[in-house]
């Protein structure tokens, strides 16, 4: 099992575990730490991107032979640790609120594991006081911890809420991890309502934080050290079709900056994590945009950003998230004084805001799996039903942004599925919160646009073997009226292409 490096080579100077704990803790093994956690607790996790997650306790879990059934939540995706050794040993009962492992995938679409999807935005609020959960435990990573503080690795995601929530609190010292990252972190937390006022924060570069999270010394149960670097990101290379839509949507993003007075100074951009996303980047970057400086405010750090920021293409970058290729954490880690100057790490609470994605102006370009003809978008479930990760923070940009993308290829398997169809079995994003589209083929700017003429503009961004039945689809629907006319008896077996 591919599971996080035991022995990261090279990179910066090693800090020990002892110059990195302070005061009087109580240091456990893994095995003592983890009969902390009930059989039957809801286990909180650190981890957003596939990094900063615990990995000790929970692999112990997986191995201990206890007869478990465990609610796991995390921010975001975590490492093999957690989302395979714990499904494989029949350990895990539920799961929140997004993975990217085939094991937890092929056993939550084979019913074994209960899954539900949230929005990362308000997923800290949803288990502090929203009713989703009854937190036990939390289980986190960090570089360094006191008596009631801890310094998070190399992600922030849902953590400080975690905390403050669980009962117990399990803390990971991470000595693979350099200790610089702290460097990277702004911990701010909301107030809870009827108290909680706007976030003070007014650039993404902005830091209104701390580099440590604080918590009530009662609830630390044990500190485990840990010698386990993040298993890297495996980014491809991006194929000539991730080109051509990375050239289509640098094309329009030059149109665009002309004519919106959003972007007069700056540009502030979120991109959905992965190779298409790399792609991406670099087109924003290459493309004419004027003297306008580029900002990030997102969820996930990529190779990308680094490379934009090493080009002077980037003027900040706020996310909550270092997901990087081995390449990238080299890169990152061994000059992380440098970066950690453009480069900041948020709670997803705050990453994700609704008011800040809105305040920033944020460009927000995201992938799918499928978009139809009227602007409706499934970024979850292949034929409707089949779970892919889950929606994570793609519907907290798609809906707050003032300009919503969604990028993505006209055709799966080969060529033989179109992405652009009648309608979408599953809608993670509507049509109300989606303004362009853009694919190989060209870009729908959707904006302002009745139902018929979307599906018109839509139709042309689709792989030309399946326009013609396209076609036929609204020639057949259109004929029986309707604001959105759809024929429901062929509206999901309209084509098998061409």
């Amino acid at each position: 099992m591919a599971r996080g490096h035991r022995h990261p080579a090279g990179g910066p100077r090693r800090v020990s575990f002892e110059a990195r704990t302070k005061g009087d803790l109580p240091v456990a093994s893994p095995e003592t730490a983890s009969e902390h956690v009930g059989d039957d607790a809801t286990m909180l996790v650190s981890g957003f991107g596939s990094v900063g997650y615990p990995k000790l306790v929970p692999e112990t879990l997986a191995e201990s032979g206890r007869d478990l059934s465990l609610a796991v939540v995390s921010g975001g995706s975590v490492g093999e640790e957690i989302d395979v050794a714990l499904v494989e040993a029949d350990a895990m009962a539920r799961r929140y609120p997004f993975q990217a492992r085939d094991a937890i995938r092929e056993a939550i679409n084979a019913g074994e594991v209960a899954f539900a999807d949230r929005h990362i935005s308000t997923l800290g609020d949803d288990v502090q006081f929203g009713g989703m959960v009854d937190p036990d435990i939390a289980v986190v990573e960090a570089v360094s911890v006191g008596e009631d503080w801890l310094v998070p690795s190399t992600s922030l995601g849902l953590t400080p809420a975690f905390i403050e929530s669980a009962d117990e609190l399990i803390v990971e010292v991470n000595t693979a991890q350099p200790r610089a990252l702290e460097q990277f972190h702004d911990v701010y937390r909301p107030e809870i309502p009827p108290n909680r006022e706007p976030i003070p924060l007014s650039h993404p570069g902005e830091r209104i934080g701390d580099a440590r999270i604080q918590f009530d010394p009662a609830k630390l149960s044990a500190v485990v050290e840990t010698d386990r670097r993040d298993v890297p990101y495996e980014f491809r290379d991006p194929t000539e079709t991730d080109l051509e839509i990375a050239a289509n949507l640098g094309a329009f993003m030059e149109r665009e900056v002309d004519r919106s007075p959003l972007y007069e100074e700056s540009v502030r951009l979120q991109f959905g994590v992965g190779s298409l996303g790399n792609a991406l980047m670099r087109a924003i970057g290459d493309a004419d945009l004027g003297d306008r400086d580029l900002i990030y405010y997102g969820e996930v750090i990529q190779d990308g950003l680094l490379d934009l920021l090493d080009d002077g293409k980037l003027e900040a970058a706020s996310a909550t998230s270092l997901a990087l290729s081995a390449e990238g954490q080299t890169r990152l880690f061994e000059s992380a004084d440098r970066y950690a100057e453009d480069v900041l790490l948020r709670p997803g609470d705050v990453s994700n805001r609704a008011s800040l994605i809105d305040r920033f102006g944020v460009v927000a370009i995201n992938s799918a799996v499928g978009v139809d003809l009227y602007g409706h978008v499934n970024s979850t479930n292949v034929n409707g039903s089949r779970l892919i990760s889950g929606i994570g923070g793609s519907g907290d940009f798609t809906r707050n942004a003032p300009l919503s993308i969604i990028a993505l290829p006209s055709t799966a398997a080969g060529g033989e599925v179109s992405r652009i169809v009648p309608m979408v079995p599953h809608v993670d994003h509507t049509e109300h919160d989606l303004d362009v589209v853009v694919t190989e083929h060209g870009v729908a700017d959707l904006r302002g646009l009745s139902p018929r003429e979307r599906a018109r503009e839509l139709r042309e961004c689709a792989a030309p073997s399946f326009r013609s039945a396209l076609d036929e689809y609204l020639d057949r629907a259109t004929a029986a009226g309707g604001h959105v006319p759809h024929d429901l008896e062929t509206v999901f077996d309209w084509t098998d292409g061409e």
